[in-house]
């Protein structure tokens, strides 16, 4: 059994899947394709990733691919905390440009779904966090793409606390928004999956 909510993007959806604890600890199914499909989530999940960040507030970000290998993504916590963020940048979008972000806990135990036409970031709320996710395509280096994680035309409100992220060299030369030309396009039969 799992719960599902949308966000205030509705294509970008929090999912948390049922507990069963006793005086041993818990058991759950992390993933059940059957139960996915029945909340409308029908993805081909061909590829599992795993991240550690060593200290609090790294943050990764924000990325995408662009198509034939397109990302949805399912991301949730193994250990820690993680400001989790998703952002339209599909042309034609009535949020095209608007993010949404939730927190991502190993023990609130939920997850997001980030679909492709979204960039993706997250920020580590907690030293030694790790992060697991499952994407629908593999990785291509020739289709990776970012965006800075400061664009002020979006206007991520990153809880920093007044500190500093730490950035990969790759992030911190990403481009704003306003210079991709972004290879999604918004379609009524795809949004609210």
């Amino acid at each position: 059994m799992i719960n599902v909510r949308r966000l205030g993007l509705p294509d970008v959806i929090e999912i948390t899947p049922k507990k069963f604890g006793d005086d041993r600890g818990f058991f759950a199914e992390t993933f059940n394709r059957a139960q996915l499909a029945e909340a409308g989530i029908d993805l081909d999940w061909v590829q599992d990733n795993q991240s550690l960040s060593a200290a609090a507030l790294t943050l990764r970000g924000l990325h995408y691919q662009e198509p034939p290998f397109a990302q949805d993504k399912l991301v949730r916590v193994l250990k820690g905390r993680i400001f989790d963020v998703a952002v339209d940048i599909r042309a034609g979008s009535p949020s095209f440009g608007r993010w949404v972000a939730v927190e991502l806990s190993a023990q609130t135990f939920n997850q997001l779904l980030v679909p492709a036409g979204f960039a993706h970031g997250f920020l580590t709320l907690e030293p030694d966090t790790e992060v697991f996710y499952k994407v629908s395509a593999p990785y291509s280096k020739a289709h990776d793409r970012s965006i800075r994680w400061d664009d002020p035309d979006i206007g991520i409100e990153w809880p920093l606390g007044g500190g500093q992220p730490t950035l990969s060299d790759k992030d911190r030369a990403a481009p704003r928004l306003a210079e991709v030309a972004t290879p999604f396009h918004y379609s009524t039969e795809a949004a609210g999956r």
